[in-house]
């Protein structure tokens, strides 16, 4: 039996007695995860927090091999989620001005925007920078990292304010912003090429996918008898031409306002708008 008057003792149990906590607590954070993870998109449709809604949707971004994409979502997505699509646009304009995520216009050919937080848009950043090769060490990445990113908040940038911009870390000139587009960092706008939107690198597979998912989708529920299904079937069905799942294209769609969700007696019905 432990002599627990002794020093040495109680300062060990009280040790394993703070391991214990840090071990609870690190287990209860890992369920709260995976509950968020398997919640079902019937029971999590709508928040009145925008914030909250971002959370979840970035805990629920699937999982997927061969895809290096950090989690992203659709202002639509959004729109689909808190039912002030008013309130959704002030608290992201307050959130980008934070720093906290960034918007990106998609070149989808509808007015779609993308959201990814900081933190996840810079490791993003850094994956692309490396498979670059040599030039990968040239300074203009950590340049456009604190000189750019940090200063800019808009989705697109014109070429002097970049080049001004870049230029408060060094002499920086056209092969510089060229390399910037190698990247994947930016792409110029068609309209003026004179402006560049600023751009998720290694995105294109994602791109492909938000719009063939879509079109997939759609023509899968116009197939149905009264082009309507219940939300609980369809969510666990899965999309061939996408590596984006079912849950992130209803969301999508349920925003975009392409989809509608109507309360029935044996579930949440999803229905074409217009069917």
């Amino acid at each position: 039996m432990e002599d627990l008057t002794r020093p040495n003792v109680r300062k060990r149990l009280r040790s394993e007695g703070r391991d214990a906590d840090a071990s609870r607590e690190e287990e209860e954070e890992e369920e709260k995860d995976e509950s968020e993870e398997s919640q079902t998109l019937e029971n999590s449709l709508t928040f009145s927090d925008t914030m909250v809604a971002l959370r979840l949707m970035h805990a629920q971004f699937p999982n997927m091999e061969k895809v290096t994409t950090q989690p992203f979502m659709l202002r639509s997505q959004l729109y689909s989620s808190v039912k002030d699509r008013t309130q959704v646009d002030r608290d992201l304009e307050t959130l980008r001005k934070e720093k906290v995520l960034r918007l990106f216009k998609l070149n989808t050919g509808q007015d779609d925007h993308a959201i990814m937080f900081v933190e996840d848009y810079l490791k993003q950043m850094n994956i692309a920078v490396t498979k670059i090769g040599p030039k990968s060490h040239d300074p203009v990445f950590e340049w456009f990292k604190c000189y750019v990113m940090d200063t800019k908040l808009d989705v697109s940038i014109d070429h002097n304010e970049l080049c001004s911009l870049l230029s408060c870390g060094g002499k920086a000139n056209d092969d510089h912003v060229s390399l910037l587009m190698n990247a994947g960092l930016l792409s110029r706008q068609l309209i003026d090429s004179n402006v560049y939107w600023f751009t998720i690198p290694n995105f294109g597979s994602m791109l492909k996918g938000i719009s063939q998912g879509r079109k997939e989708l759609l023509s899968f529920l116009n197939r149905q008898k009264y082009k309507e299904m219940l939300m609980a079937p369809l969510e666990k069905k899965r999309l061939r031409m996408s590596p984006l799942d079912m849950r992130f294209h209803l969301r999508d769609l349920i925003g975009s306002g392409q989809l509608k969700t109507i309360q029935s007696p044996t579930g949440l019905l999803v229905r074409v708008s217009g069917g």
